[in-house]
């Protein structure tokens, strides 16, 4: 009888957090469609590209979950969380995220994305790299304060260029189409993201509490559960992009994002409190590092500046047989 109200119990337990995860997978897709729509029509009103918001104000929504997160694992002292989160959301990015909007829509990527936000993107990776690996006073590896302002200061200049490229941007004709009323698009804005956040929330906890269940490691929740929870916006947010054929938010949301989980979010975090790096996660830098070379060899091939179909099936097929791997090693 008391093994049967386990079970009871248990099963009950299951069947809320799956529910939860469900609701929260529909609050992502209804947030996406929102803050899309709003933010596309705020950038032809104010004739600002749909490339420039989705480096910014997208980037910046939806990297959100990952700030939230990354700030409990560095107060709890959950290191190999933080890490994990990091690393294993800009893969998830970069080639989950992409490779499905690749395979939905070839992306057009523009020149600009292509020869300056990518490289960008691969030498914001470099130098989390190095400060990593630097050794600290104290021994061992880690992300120190120092690193965190280094890292915000980086970000301070990453979006000054954001700032040069709205002022330098001319609108093509094409995007100067009526557009509603202003509050209109703010509210828009804001309900996506708050849907995106509350989403992501109850899709992260919940999806946690089931790994837990299941018996999966702290790394591997790090590096598969957590990071593919907190980049839900991302993937909402630029798979409604591509169904809408709006390649340049689709693109600037993974780049941009990118950037910002480790400028932004590592900065912060790492300046309110260090955090100690641990080696096994070196893996995981060389695969997001050569992901983003590959990437841009693929777009600069031929001057086509397209992530082809087969190209995304491509990145689709490599990380979920690492993700595989990884769960079947256990940490």
């Amino acid at each position: 009888m008391v093994r049967q109200n386990r079970f009871y119990y248990y099963f009950c337990g299951m069947t809320l957090q799956i529910l939860l995860l469900l609701a929260g997978l529909a609050l992502l897709i209804a947030g996406a469609e929102w803050l899309v729509s709003g933010a596309s029509s705020l950038a032809r009103k104010f004739k600002i590209s749909d490339l420039t918001i989705g480096l910014t104000v997208v980037a910046f929504g939806t990297s959100a979950p990952e700030l939230v997160v990354n700030l409990f694992a560095s107060a709890t002292d959950h290191q190999d969380i933080f890490f994990g989160n990091i690393l294993g959301s800009n893969n998830f990015n970069l080639f989950i995220i992409l490779g499905l909007a690749g395979v939905l829509l070839p992306l057009k990527v523009q020149v600009s994305t292509v020869w300056k936000e990518i490289p960008m993107s691969f030498a914001a990776l470099v130098i989390f790299y190095i400060m990593v690996h630097i050794p600290s006073p104290n021994g061992g590896m880690m992300l120190g304060r120092i690193d965190g302002f280094i890292l915000l200061g980086l970000f301070g200049l990453f979006q000054y260029y954001i700032y040069r490229q709205i002022k330098e941007y001319t609108p093509p004709e094409a995007e100067h189409k009526p557009t509603g009323p202003l509050f209109k698009m703010i509210a828009f804005i804001i309900l996506g993201l708050a849907g995106l956040v509350l989403g992501g929330k109850l899709v992260l906890e919940n999806a946690v509490q089931i790994a837990k269940a299941l018996g999966v490691s702290e790394k591997v929740i790090g590096l598969t559960i957590i990071a593919a929870g907190t980049s839900l916006p991302e993937l909402a947010t630029s798979v409604v992009a591509a169904f809408r054929k709006n390649a340049d938010i689709a693109v600037g949301n993974i780049v941009g994002s990118n950037i910002f989980n480790l400028l932004l979010i590592g900065g912060v975090v790492s300046t309110v409190s260090p955090i100690r790096y641990n080696p096994i996660f070196d893996i995981d830098f060389y695969i997001l590092a050569a992901g983003t070379v590959v990437l841009f060899i693929n777009l600069i091939a031929w001057k086509k500046h397209r992530l082809d179909r087969w190209e995304a099936a491509l990145l689709l097929t490599f990380y979920v047989g690492y993700t595989i791997y990884l769960i079947s090693k256990q940490g």
